[in-house]
């Protein structure tokens, strides 16, 4: 059996994958839905290791956004045989989120971030259809503005150890036409991976606007891997 744990990003949760999920599964994959916290990179990564426990055979692998920084670590695992990084971060040994986006490219969209009275953040509601999800239809992007998880300080500032892309093969499907982490951030990150790199029209929500662009980047990377 082929098992793929799908991690979403900040701000997210499990459901934005629902499309890919069923295409994989449809396709005869063992799909898991990892249900981060958001709150601490340690937490997060602790998720997603128990959840790879439970899987018998190699895993992919797929983090969104912030899901890169959790891949990161928890990809260190014996059983992940590869990587795919949806339009994410995809840091290098002491990195962080906080840390890749405090110097954004010349040019770059600034995300909205709001800061709530306990640390965490969201994004702006108003602007989340544009800065996020532009290519989704005005209904879903409201909803997801509305239904977000707050992103703690912790997963922000949470910075990785020996990144797993060193030590496995890593793929990166960057998302041409993405505010929130732009391409020309997305790109140094998946040449630095030596990651094999598609790249498609797509907002930062690509894998829930194209998922069947998702799923043949992990069809690749688990056959590679």
């Amino acid at each position: 059996m082929r098992n793929v744990i799908l991690v979403h990003g900040g701000f997210g949760d499990g459901s934005g994958w629902a499309g890919v999920h069923e295409r994989l599964v449809g396709a005869g994959y063992r799909v898991t839905v990892a249900q981060n916290a958001n709150r601490s990179l340690a937490e997060d990564v602790s998720a997603v290791r128990r959840l790879i426990a439970l899987r018998d055979g190699p895993v992919t692998l797929v983090g969104h956004s912030y899901g890169g920084v959790v891949i990161a670590e928890a990809g260190r695992d014996p059983k992940v045989s590869a990587l795919v990084h949806v339009a994410a971060f995809a840091p290098d040994r002491g990195e962080s989120v906080d840390s890749l986006i405090a110097d954004p490219p010349p040019g770059a969209s600034v995300p909205p971030p709001q800061p709530t009275r306990d640390g965490c953040v969201l994004l702006d509601r108003d602007l989340c259809h544009a800065a996020f999800a532009g290519d989704l239809p005005a209904a879903r992007a409201r909803f997801m503005a509305d239904s977000q998880v707050p992103w703690g300080s912790g997963a922000l500032t949470g910075a990785v150890g020996e990144p797993a892309w060193r030590t496995r093969p890593s793929w990166y499907l960057v998302a041409a036409d993405d505010r929130m982490i732009p391409p020309p951030a997305q790109r140094p990150m998946a040449a630095r991976a030596g990651a094999t790199v598609v790249e498609a029209p797509g907002s930062h929500a690509i894998h829930v606007s194209r998922p069947e662009v998702v799923v043949d980047v992990i069809e690749r990377a688990t056959g590679a891997g």
